[in-house]
């Protein structure tokens, strides 16, 4: 079936008691046995509930995969990818990463004795593994510079390494990291998957069910798991995901242009540009170039914020509404100065979700803001 299909209908069969064609949610914290150990499949919601299970399914269908594992965020998710981990581990990973990765591989994990070593992602050679890496760990396109790495090339060099790649930038409608060598698909569904900025949440997909067991322990184990209700909104938005993609994408298109073309704008971060770096790649395992569009302002950062009216100045990304974000200061500023600066992460960079509204009124507002940012 077609991705439209599969998101409106996996894991989404009519009820079997009353025939209600949206499944009703599964409150139950705990669930009645027949006799100790014996019961339908589900006994406590941490370890399983119905409206999880419907979510996990559809998730794993989207991407291709075999196994879907949903989180009460993406931090969760990567806490439970990193949990395979031991002492005396690496990982090696793009230097191009979101902030709150940064600050688990580094303020977290590094004090456990595991090694991280920063890759730069548009080299896949630099991702090669060394003989103690046991993750090689890719966002692509990545936070906040919109960089893109080849998923193929890295996959054909990483041994007996895990592949991890974080596709919340793409969706499973843009990209589908399981089809180019990738282990494990990892997503903050906060972001474009829930697509509303009314959850929070994460998930993981695999197909091979070693990974899959081995990730569904430390899910059932460490606990950090959504609630139904949560489930139930996200798999109710992923119904709409392909509808709302293509929207991104044309307004990010537009939004990409424009600033090329403005004398206040230094320089724009967007893969769909035929000079990025990351073009050639980006169009061979991408759908489309996605809704994030970054740029360096060659104005006064403030003025600029405040004279947006349809951005709204706010972390996070994927929503229907359009934002704009200061990594410096917001979702990257656990990265010390030092080391973003050497990422390319200026101080000038502002990133752009860039929503489903009229695309000329987000140009328009841009350009009004842009003319107040002297």
């Amino acid at each position: 079936m077609d991705f439209p299909t599969r998101a409106v209908h996996a894991g989404q069969q009519p009820d079997a008691t009353t025939g209600a064609v949206i499944p009703p949610i599964v409150l139950s914290s705990t669930f009645a046995q027949e006799t100790p150990g014996v019961h339908k499949g589900f006994e406590y919601s941490r370890t399983g509930n119905p409206t999880r299970q419907r979510l996990e399914t559809a998730l794993a269908s989207l991407d291709g995969g075999r196994y879907g594992l949903a989180f009460a965020s993406g931090n969760a998710a990567a806490g439970v990818v990193l949990k395979v981990l031991s002492p005396g581990d690496h990982v090696v990973a793009g230097s191009d990463l979101y902030g709150g990765t940064y600050r688990i591989f580094e303020q977290v994990l590094r004090r456990y004795g595991i090694d991280f070593s920063y890759a730069n992602p548009n080299d896949s050679a630099a991702f090669a593994p060394q003989n103690n890496t046991r993750l090689i760990w890719v966002e692509t396109p990545t936070n906040p510079l919109i960089q893109v790495s080849d998923i193929s090339a890295i996959a054909r060099q990483k041994g007996a390494a895990l592949l991890v790649v974080d596709n919340t930038f793409a969706s499973s409608y843009l990209q589908n990291p399981l089809e180019l060598g990738a282990d494990i698909v990892l997503y903050s569904s906060t972001k474009y998957l829930g697509g509303h900025s009314d959850i929070v949440g994460g998930a993981l997909v695999c197909s091979d069910e070693a990974v899959y067991e081995r990730l569904k322990f430390f899910q059932n184990a460490v606990g950090a798991v959504p609630s139904a209700f949560d489930c139930w909104l996200l798999q109710r938005s992923l119904k709409t995901l392909h509808l709302r993609m293509e929207s991104h994408c044309d307004n990010a298109e537009a939004v990409a242009a424009f600033l090329q073309a403005h004398p206040k704008v230094e320089r724009v971060y967007y893969p769909g540009i035929s000079d990025h770096p990351g073009h050639a790649v980006a169009k061979r395992q991408m759908r489309r170039f996605g809704g994030m569009v970054s740029f360096e302002l060659a104005g006064d950062l403030n003025a600029f914020f405040r004279a947006l009216n349809l951005f709204t100045l706010a972390e996070s990304l994927g929503g229907v509404e359009s934002l704009a974000c200061h990594p410096a200061s917001m979702t990257h500023a656990s990265i010390p100065a030092e080391v973003r600066l050497k990422n390319g992460v200026k101080d000038n960079l502002i990133r752009l979700s860039v929503g489903v509204e009229s695309a000329t009124d987000l140009v328009d507002d841009l350009d009004q803001a842009l003319s107040r940012a002297p």
